[in-house]
């Protein structure tokens, strides 16, 4: 359903984007944001998910800063070295990627981000920081807490999982201390990664129900 495309960001490193268009008109557009495993096969399905629901849907490749290509598994080997190549990406480096992103699906109508892991935290400073989303998801972004107070441009939507080793309540308590009715929260009977179905954490029921509220979230700001 994708194809690969080229974008130039605002400093002028080139990155690659997967690209998924839908059949008819489109509602919208979204860019997908990665998790530290590169936009390997799980987020092309993901962005050709949001596709088939009716969105122009892109995936920057954020590790391209890196090095061209890299596509991860879920091995503990991956865990490790999608870490080590995450480090060497700034938040300002990535948001410039996605906003580069956000720049190549202009025109499609209202637009959107939503981010997993890493992702999730790049979503959340997407709203933030960056103009010309309405609106934002973030499943499971690590070090939300210490990004809680930053004030949103758009609505935004985060989902976390009750058991996730990497984000403690008391981190999604910070978000909703700081932020009140401003944001949409919803906790899952689950822990990190629940919405890949190719981890072991994998939570279909927690990851379907998340769906169907990022979508309804989806319609209500884009279209």
């Amino acid at each position: 359903m994708g194809q690969v495309i080229q974008l130039t960001a605002a400093d002028g490193h080139k990155l690659s984007a997967y690209r998924a268009d839908p059949a008819g008109k489109p509602k919208g557009g979204i860019v997908v944001i990665q998790e530290i495993f590169g936009v390997n096969g799980h987020m092309r399905r993901v962005t050709d998910g949001f596709a088939a629901d009716g969105y122009v849907a892109i995936a920057p490749a954020l590790f391209d800063r890196v090095k061209p290509g890299i596509e991860l598994g879920y091995a503990e080997a991956d865990i490790a070295a999608g870490r080590d190549i995450r480090a060497k990406v700034s938040f300002e480096q990535a948001l410039a990627d996605i906003d580069a992103a956000k720049k190549a699906i202009a025109g499609v109508g209202r637009l959107g981000a939503i981010g997993y892991c890493w992702g999730g935290t790049l979503a959340w400073l997407s709203a933030t920081r960056l103009d010309g989303f309405a609106a934002t998801i973030a499943y499971y972004g690590g070090g939300i807490g210490g990004l809680a107070a930053e004030k949103p441009r758009c609505p935004v939507q985060f989902h976390f999982g009750e058991t996730d080793h990497a984000i403690p309540m008391a981190d999604v308590g910070k978000l909703r201390g700081a932020q009140g009715a401003m944001v949409e929260i919803h906790v899952y009977p689950a822990g990190h990664g629940f919405n890949c179905d190719e981890r072991g954490s994998f939570h279909k029921p927690s990851a379907d129900r998340a769906r169907v509220r990022a979508l309804a979230f989806l319609k209500e700001h884009l279209g």
